[in-house]
């Protein structure tokens, strides 16, 4: 089975955000952030590594695996351990992945120095006010953040900092990347089919109690008193898309509420719709340009300017991301990281026999069924009842397995637990299956 990383990613943490006004080009007043989990700095159970000089704590180590099991319920060890092999772990796997997260985040560190970036600490606050308006009190903001394995506002915000950092260094150290042509074309060719039947639309968005006042500017519209994007302009309330004749975009890029999708999907290019209520108030919308493909795309300029603006950011960005990855890999191999030693007595350094010989006990099971199957007589009335009972037979053994792994034939294995559910919002991908960052 292959391994769950435990390691969350810092782009994890980059939610509903534009990180770019945080970043200045030299230094400034801003305050230290602190280390995910645990300080780094703190020595007093050893080091675990150092990075350029500077030492990792093997406190940090150890309270980052605890905190994971915490949040996975795996506090007791025999569930620890069936979740470590049944992940394909051991003790020393967990220590070096969690060690080379802490690493690359200290490089970050250092990087950014070197190249003159700091991270506003004002906007930084800003951002973690904002994502905190989401919730009801600070009681539903801490168990949000504890849903998703973050100790603290603290570390949430050291998150942010380090995430920003990173994204500052992109073009710095890898520059500028301009899309080839070919490349351009082939997620032209790739992407655009996605696309067709695509609808570009406008809206007029009144009060949900100016319902006359709508009413009045519809029949304008459709008598051909008063032109759409000027009605947009007159009476929307809907600032952002009044300025430019009600205009939000195609559907296939933008995520519009039910009711707005609903009417939209019914207009053909050119058609008005009729008021259209939804939780924003109500709506007069006008399908502006309807997208066909065509059945070769031999240029990027035969999809809409959107799409192509898309495509163009997305293969920049991806090409720029992949000389950032090949730079940081670069740098890693020039720095001095020495990894020492994993400590004896580790808390999460548990007996895992018990488990490795249930996982073979269950393995042989499966072969042994597997065997049965393929010894089963396929003629005549006895075979047909010999082959009943060997089909029992598989699925007693099957059935067993399954509930020797999850200790009830009804729950969820440890490894589905460990995957986790966490809360909407601040993170948005699953902690206990998350990529190592970097």
């Amino acid at each position: 089975m292959s391994a769950t990383r435990i390691i969350k990613p810092m782009a994890v943490f980059a939610i509903a955000c534009a990180m770019a006004a945080m970043i200045a080009g030299c230094s400034g007043n801003q305050e230290e952030a602190t280390y995910d989990q645990l300080d780094v700095s703190d020595t007093t159970g050893g080091v675990a590594a150092t990075v350029n000089g500077v030492e990792i704590g093997e406190n940090s180590i150890t309270g980052y695996i605890e905190d994971f099991r915490s949040l996975n319920g795996l506090t007791e060890d025999a569930a620890w351990a069936e979740w470590m092999v049944n992940a394909g772990y051991t003790a020393e796997d967990l220590r070096s992945e969690v060690i080379n997260y802490y690493v690359n985040q200290a490089l970050v560190r250092q990087a950014a120095e070197e190249n003159g970036v700091t991270v506003d600490s004002a906007e930084i606050d800003s951002q973690v006010e904002t994502m905190k308006s989401n919730y009801a009190d600070e009681a539903a903001w801490d168990e949000a953040l504890q849903s998703v394995g973050i100790q603290s506002e603290e570390v949430y915000r050291s998150e942010l900092e380090l995430y920003a950092m990173e994204q500052a260094l992109v073009p710095i150290v890898a520059g500028d990347a301009e899309p080839s042509e070919e490349d351009m074309l082939m997620y032209a060719q790739m992407y655009g089919p996605a696309y067709d039947g695509a609808k570009k639309s406008s809206h007029i968005l009144f009060a949900a109690d100016d319902e006359a006042t709508a009413q009045q500017v519809l029949d304008q519209i459709n008598n051909g008193e008063i032109d759409f994007a000027d009605a947009a302009a007159q009476y929307s309330i809907d600032t952002a898309s009044a300025a430019d004749g009600g205009n939000v975009g195609w559907d296939a890029l933008n995520s519009f509420v039910t009711e707005y999708t609903d009417a939209l999907s019914n207009l053909e290019e050119g058609q008005v719709s009729g008021l259209v209520t939804s939780d924003y108030g109500i709506h007069i919308i006008k399908c502006t340009e309807v997208f066909t493909c065509p059945e070769e795309v031999t240029s990027i300029e035969e999809l809409p300017q959107e799409l192509q603006d898309l495509i163009m950011d997305y293969v920049s960005s991806s090409a720029q991301d992949m000389a950032y990855q090949e730079w940081f890999s670069s740098y890693q191999e020039g720095a001095d990281i020495v990894i020492n030693d994993m400590p004896e007595g580790l808390p999460y350094d548990v007996d895992t026999s018990e488990a490795e010989a249930a996982m073979a006990a269950s393995d042989t099971g499966a072969e042994s069924a597997d065997t049965a199957t393929e010894e089963a007589p396929s003629d005549g009335a006895a075979a047909d009842e010999s082959a009943d009972d060997v089909d029992a037979a598989i699925e007693e053994t099957v059935n067993g397995a399954a509930a020797e792994e999850s200790g009830d034939p009804s729950a969820s294995t440890v490894d589905e637990t460990a995957e986790g559910s966490p809360a909407d919002q601040p993170a948005e991908e699953e902690t206990a299956d998350a990529p190592t960052a970097n």
